[in-house]
């Protein structure tokens, strides 16, 4: 999977189009589970509304939506596209709709739906995930300070640092730039630092706005 987004926070926003109030309702999840239990609660909440319609993205193959007895198309799957087109997943969006009294058309639907989806991500904002790597560095002493200058020059940390013979370091850092603080590590030790990646996993960045 490439680098993608998250919400970076829960979100309510409400507009009026019409007479119809539409009130947005966007939380981050990981798990199918977690986005079914928010739809439930939120028609619980809204039992009196007219409509709650829904969408959600878990990872790249999870997607899911319903109109709620809206016309077919005009409410879930524009949510759904908001979503799409920002690169944002593991969220889940409910917009409940009380009915003024006046209908908006099919077009009027989708358009409706799809600004109280946007309105929630823009009031949510976003952080890009990215692929990061954890590794464990065997260092001498003597190379500690330009060790973890040449992690640090690459936009990585120094996580942990055990004591002995020599120093055990475990770092994080873009999994993109692993090689070359191999090649770095190679290059100032004489080939005498052999780094170990342990592992990998998507982390989120700081907040975007959308």
């Amino acid at each position: 999977m490439s680098d993608f987004r998250v919400p970076y926070q829960a979100a309510e926003t409400e507009f009026t189009e019409k007479r119809s109030r539409f009130i947005g309702h966007l939380l981050p999840v990981e798990t199918e589970e977690q986005a079914r239990e928010f739809i439930a609660q939120m028609k619980k909440k809204y039992y009196d509304a007219r409509h709650n319609c829904w969408c959600y993205l878990i990872g790249r193959d999870v997607l899911r939506y319903g109109d709620d007895g809206e016309p077919q198309g005009t409410a879930g799957q524009p949510m759904l596209n908001v979503f799409q087109r920002e690169n944002v997943t593991n969220v889940v969006c409910v917009v409940t709709r009380y009915f003024g009294g006046i209908l908006l058309g099919a077009g009027g639907l989708t358009r409706a739906y799809s600004k109280s989806a946007r309105d929630a991500l823009a009031a949510a904002g976003a952080a890009e995930m990215g692929l990061w790597a954890t590794a464990d560095i065997p260092c001498p002493y003597a190379l500690f300070e330009r060790v973890r200058g040449e992690v640090t020059a690459l936009g990585g940390t120094v996580d942990e640092a055990e004591y002995g013979a020599d120093i055990r370091l475990r770092v994080s850092l873009p999994a993109q730039t692993a090689e070359t603080l191999r090649a770095r590590l190679t290059e100032l030790s004489a080939g005498g630092i052999a780094m170990t990646v342990t592992a990998e996993e998507y982390r989120p960045g700081g907040r975007v706005e959308i």
